[in-house]
């Protein structure tokens, strides 16, 4: 079986990355992480790669202010590196029509909620759990999503649902979402791998069976 090559976007901590990377170095993903772009000179997400031997780069508009060749930069060093598919970690940036266009479907996401609730412009970090909690919702979780030209809009592949308890915080069902993340990115990407889901594309179409029940 061909591993899969993943290139990673990054704009903070990168935690959601590292848990990739380990899955990978453990083999519980069949895939090879080979290269991570950041818009953050500062960011975790460069340490890490640094630390785990991977090529990394930083671009951003202080180093590519035209928009146009922002996204020609991330693209060609996608394809220099032969990523097979993209994985936003806590990007903050949207991708350029160039990107999203060459990488159509195999570009992905993981937002900390059950979208389509709680998605859209403004809705990340602890606005999303803030939210969940002010609304009374008994669930929340996690949404693996294809990424499109507006915010949290595409395609979901998979969910992992999580419990909201009466006493939760934001910050604790943060933390208990972060968790299952940590290990739903990789499982996913598995089943990606192994064809269990199969990405959009012509001849394809996303499994309607894709969400499964998670109490981390």
């Amino acid at each position: 079986m061909k591993r899969m090559n993943i290139g990673f976007l990054a704009s903070h901590n990168g935690s959601n990355m590292q848990a990739i990377i380990n899955a990978c170095k453990t083999g519980v993903l069949q895939a090879s992480p080979v290269v991570v772009i950041s818009n953050n000179a500062g960011s975790g997400a460069l340490a890490r790669a640094k630390q785990e031997g991977i090529l990394s780069y930083r671009f951003s508009s202080k180093t590519h202010p035209d928009p146009a060749e922002l996204d020609l930069a991330i693209l060609d060093a996608m394809l220099e590196h032969q990523v097979d598919i993209i994985v936003l970690a806590g990007y903050m940036k949207k991708i350029g029509p160039k990107t999203l266009s060459h990488f159509s479907s195999r570009i992905l996401n993981i937002h900390p909620s059950l979208l389509p609730k709680f998605g859209g412009k403004g809705m990340y970090g602890s606005r999303v759990h803030q939210a969940v909690i002010a609304s009374g919702e008994k669930e929340s979780g996690v949404s693996i999503h294809i990424v499109d030209a507006e915010y949290d809009t595409g395609p979901v592949i998979a969910q992992a649902r999580v419990p909201v308890e009466s006493v939760d915080t934001p910050e604790v069902l943060a933390s208990r979402i972060l968790q299952c993340e940590h290990t739903f990115f990789a499982e996913t990407l598995q089943k990606i791998v192994t064809g269990e889901i199969v990405l959009p594309g012509p001849r394809a179409n996303v499994p309607k069976n894709a969400v499964s029940d998670t109490d981390p």
